[in-house]
């Protein structure tokens, strides 16, 4: 030890079922089809004898060079300045792999994590300027009945799920990823965002479908596919990662009884919340005034995530350690230009 297997981390992820799907390492193989390289690690803390560890991804540069990440991690970690010895262990491995600096985007919301940022700092961290995941979502409640779940939503939301039933919209599992990227590709289009290629969604669900961690899901009218979503599950929690619709039959609502079935295939495994997976980084206020006026980033789908009952929350914010200095301050003035700014 510190650093596992593959095999090993799966074991030692057994007795996490709490992880974050991010971290498993099906996602970790996903990634290391398009440029990434996972690594496992596991530290044992002095003081406690508590075991924590993380799926670290380097994404490769040029001359011998990377960016290491952390995505929603470490496993077991609460309070992080409680573990030098798994921080001292992540550093010689980041430092191996030439990395320039550390993304950490921690599986905690931002009231769970309370710790003085001269702590923080003091333990080598610092405020991260960018996010990879959003930093905000709304995630449903499934516990209960299935009228308790509806019951939560808005009437109109409700409403919808039923009319989308009523107007013959048929929903059914498939493993038809060419069909699903025909629609991604649609609403890529129509709304004007970025995609991944086919083969991402294909080994997306390749990996997770074997053991049923993913569904495809098809909206069909008379045969036709007309909209779809990827939903996925990790021990009690599951994710709305990748939706799609055409543009032809929208008014027969098929986009909200896709995620009603979504959550029905959660229920029926035993999860006990759904994550619509990124809103706008505004608090409650700010959402409900504007979302009508705004449909850029983010703001084009709160108005239909909003309808499904989910509780408003807030990752922890980003947090990186930085290992070659002059390097990673020429890569945040470069990453704006490169990327984008975030919404």
């Amino acid at each position: 030890m510190p650093e596992l297997t593959p095999n090993e981390w799966d074991i030692f992820l057994v007795d996490h079922p709490e992880a974050h799907i991010l971290q498993t390492r099906a996602w970790g193989d996903l990634k290391s089809s398009f440029g990434w390289k996972p690594r496992y690690l596991v530290s044992q803390a002095a003081a406690s004898g508590e075991k924590i560890g993380a799926q670290i991804l380097f994404r490769i540069l040029p001359f011998r060079l990377s960016i290491a990440y952390v995505a929603k991690g470490p496993v077991g970690c609460g309070a992080f300045t409680h573990h030098p010895e798994f921080w001292g262990e992540l550093d010689r491995l980041c430092r191996q792999e030439g990395a320039i600096f550390l993304i950490i985007e921690p599986d905690l919301w931002d009231a769970e994590l309370k710790l003085e940022q001269s702590a923080l700092k003091s333990a080598g961290f610092e405020a991260g300027f960018q996010t990879i995941q959003p930093c905000r979502t709304l995630v449903v409640d499934l516990q209960g009945s299935e009228e308790r779940v509806l019951a939560r939503m808005k009437q109109k939301t409700r409403y919808n799920v039923r009319l989308a039933q009523k107007k013959g919209v048929n929903v059914r599992a498939s493993a038809d990823i060419a069909a699903f990227y025909r629609l991604i590709q649609l609403t890529a289009e129509r709304d004007f965002f970025g995609v991944h290629s086919l083969e991402y969604y294909q080994r997306a669900n390749a990996l997770f479908s074997s053991d049923d961690r993913c569904v495809l899901l098809l909206a069909e009218f008379e045969g036709e596919p007309i909209a779809a979503l990827m939903a996925f599950r990790h021990g009690a929690r599951a994710w709305y990662f990748f939706g799609a619709s055409g543009n032809e039959h929208r008014e027969r609502m098929p986009a909200y009884l896709l995620q009603w079935e979504a959550m029905r295939w959660a229920r029926a495994h035993g999860c006990q919340t759904y994550d619509l997976w990124g809103v706008p980084d505004a608090d409650e206020a700010e959402l409900e005034a504007e979302f009508t006026q705004r449909h850029d980033g983010l703001w084009g789908v709160y108005r239909f995530k909003r309808g499904f009952g989910g509780e408003l929350r807030r990752s922890y914010p980003t947090l990186n350690r930085v290992y070659k200095p002059a390097l990673y301050r020429l890569y945040q003035w470069l990453a704006p230009r490169l990327f984008g700014r975030q919404s």
